[in-house]
């Protein structure tokens, strides 16, 4: 039995226990960074696909679009994948994704820099739990959404920087001290946004139950970086974007 405290409002709670039997004993474990977001989800379906047994992770860090965290428990709830929440906040901000002082880029030019809505060492810091509880639970990968092809060019997206930090780890847990190793898994980091929605739709991934848009709204805003990268992808693989069919708010 597998005893996980998942985030979200079940039974008018805010912490609820849910009790899940592990029926794949025999399965490789995995953790996945999981945003609910158009990369994450595919990740988590290819990594199901390859017969690991997925251990999701979702972060409260304090960002506008926390709706992510609602469709991220919908998607692992549909393809029974064990879930749970991390809740943390970053008190000195540093970005237009928490920091609601700060307004969010409209439009602008995809090439021209690092944005604002870039978070301080974030992937350094979702890596580093995902490590521990990967240590903890025997798993040997762990499969991030990265992308550097279609992104904003944030400096922990990249190929250098995940080869580094499984350096780090190889070095610095008492899990590959011991022999063993641990992966970090990026099946994304050198795909177009267009290639990764093929990718998605032969693992039948519900992409209407993503979300990807960085505002907070009841619906995207199609304007943000997120936004234009995820219809830009859309449309380059000729696929009609689906929409969910129940309210989003």
């Amino acid at each position: 039995m597998w005893l996980m405290y998942v985030c979200g409002k079940q039974d008018k709670t805010t912490l609820s226990i849910m009790k899940i039997k592990s029926q794949r004993i025999n399965k490789k474990k995995a953790v996945v960074l999981f945003s609910g977001g158009l990369d994450s989800t595919t990740v988590l379906y290819f990594a199901q696909s390859k017969g690991y047994e997925t251990f999701c992770l979702t972060f409260d860090y304090g960002q506008r679009h926390k709706k992510e965290i609602k469709r991220a428990e919908e998607i692992a709830r549909k393809c029974r994948s064990l879930w749970q929440v991390i809740k943390f906040s970053l008190p000195w901000k540093g970005s237009s994704l928490i920091d609601t002082n700060q307004v969010i880029p409209e439009n602008r030019d995809i090439d021209s820099g690092i944005p604002s809505t870039y978070v301080p060492c974030r992937n350094i810091i979702f890596l580093s739990f995902a490590a521990s509880f990967a240590e903890s639970i025997g798993a040997q990968t762990i499969f991030i959404g990265a992308n550097q092809i279609d992104y904003s060019g944030y400096p922990d997206c990249n190929d250098e920087f995940l080869k580094a930090f499984e350096n780090a780890l190889r070095k610095g847990t008492k899990f590959c001290i011991a022999g063993k190793k641990m992966f970090i898994a990026a099946p994304l980091i050198h795909k177009n946004k267009a290639q990764i929605i093929k990718l998605g739709i032969k693992l039948k991934v519900p992409f209407a139950l993503t979300w990807s848009c960085y505002q907070g709204g009841s619906e995207p805003c199609g304007v943000c970086d997120s936004c234009r990268l995820r219809a830009k992808g859309f449309a380059q693989a000729k696929v009609k974007e689906p929409k969910k069919k129940i309210n989003n708010a």
